[in-house]
């Protein structure tokens, strides 16, 4: 994966190709894989992923103050992320405490072809009051599930429910396999989808679900 800062997904050195100066440069993952600059996940590619991908790992701080983390389900919606919730659960409970927050999001079980990660550094809001919550609710269950919309939003509207509003800050990393020779895994051609980037150690999409 690619530590990057701000939303242009390369920085000031950086070029097409992965290098910085010089002359040509190989592309990315051609020799080794370790300067992956030339592989981040940029505007069109980081697009496509949020409207495909609904799921993510949602990491807050812990009452011992080192990280805690869950997986969510989520809309994006004008650059920001809403999350459905209850009070008192782990992760209201974090962003109370330390509203700051991280979000990472994979390609994992979309369909999208290659391995695409982009982590996300900013702030959380808990709405709790009942008529911001009814706001953001239809939004979520919209997108959450839009072959069921009507029955889902019923179940979230409960006493307790919570709206978590994400609002990004600074991209920490981004990671897009299609930029890298061989996928970044020594092959001739792409990859079908799922998975992890390239230095996340491998593995792959096992199924399981997110809380709400």
């Amino acid at each position: 994966m690619t530590a990057q800062s701000g939303e242009s997904g390369c920085g000031s050195g950086d070029r097409p190709g992965g290098g910085s100066g010089g002359g040509a440069t190989p592309q990315v993952g051609t020799d080794d894989i370790e300067d992956l600059r030339g592989a981040r996940l940029r505007g069109a590619a980081r697009r496509e992923l949020l409207t495909a991908q609904t799921e993510c790992t949602f990491v807050f701080t812990a009452p011992d103050s080192g990280p805690g983390a869950v997986v969510l389900s989520f809309a994006h919606v004008d650059g920001r992320f809403l999350f459905t919730s209850v009070d008192g659960r782990v992760q209201v409970r974090g962003v109370e405490r330390d509203p700051r927050a991280c979000v990472v999001v994979s390609n994992a079980g979309t369909g999208l072809p290659g391995r695409r990660m982009l982590s996300m550094r900013g702030n959380v809001t808990v709405h709790r009051d009942r008529a911001a919550v009814d706001a953001f609710l239809p939004t979520l269950a919209a997108r959450l599930a839009p072959d069921s919309t009507d029955r889902f939003l019923d179940l979230l509207r409960s006493p307790n429910r919570v709206v978590l509003e994400f609002v990004p800050t600074e991209i920490v990393a981004s990671h897009d396999s299609r930029l890298m020779a061989g996928d970044g895994r020594g092959g001739s051609g792409g990859s079908s989808g799922g998975g992890s980037s390239a230095d996340s150690g491998g593995g792959s999409d096992t199924g399981g679900g997110s809380t709400t």
